[in-house]
C-alpha cells in the first residue's frame, strides 16, 4: 500500500502513476539503451520521453538518445545510430559524494594519508 501511495505523489523515485497511464494511453515505445531505460514518443512526435531503469537520473541517458529526446535527431538511435570514435569511454556513473569518489594523494579524505615527516613541533625549553 505504500509502495502505491508513493507511485501516486512522487516522482523523483520512479515513473509515477500518473507517467505510466499515459505512457499506456499515448505512449509508442520507441527504444531501448543499454542501462534499460525505455524511450517512446506520441502519435505525431511532438512530445518525447523516457522511463528510467532505477532511479531517474539524467546522467543515466546515452548521449544519442539524449540527441533525439531534445529533438536533435529526428530519428532513434535505433533506426539511425551514431557512429562513435575510437576514443570513446563507456558511461561511468557520478561517484561525488560517495566512498567511491576520486581523492586526488594527500587529500585528508583519504585513509592512507600519514602525517608530514619533515615537521617537528616546537616546544619551548
Amino acid at each position: 500500500m505504500a509502495s502505491l501511495l508513493k507511485r501516486l505523489v512522487t516522482w523523483w523515485d520512479g515513473d509515477s502513476i500518473g507517467t505510466r497511464l499515459f505512457t499506456s494511453r499515448f505512449g509508442n515505445k520507441v527504444g531501448e539503451d543499454a542501462q534499460g531505460n525505455v524511450f517512446y514518443s506520441n502519435a505525431d512526435d511532438s512530445r518525447r520521453w523516457v522511463i528510467y531503469d532505477g532511479d531517474n537520473d539524467a546522467t543515466r541517458v546515452d548521449p544519442e538518445w539524449y540527441g533525439w529526446l531534445h529533438h536533435t535527431f529526428k530519428q532513434p538511435p535505433t533506426e539511425a545510430p551514431l557512429a562513435h570514435k575510437t576514443w570513446e569511454k563507456p558511461h561511468q556513473t557520478n561517484l561525488t559524494g560517495t566512498d567511491g569518489a576520486f581523492l586526488r594523494q594527500g587529500s585528508i579524505r583519504r585513509a592512507d594519508v600519514k602525517p608530514a615527516s619533515d615537521y617537528e613541533a616546537w616546544s619551548p625549553e
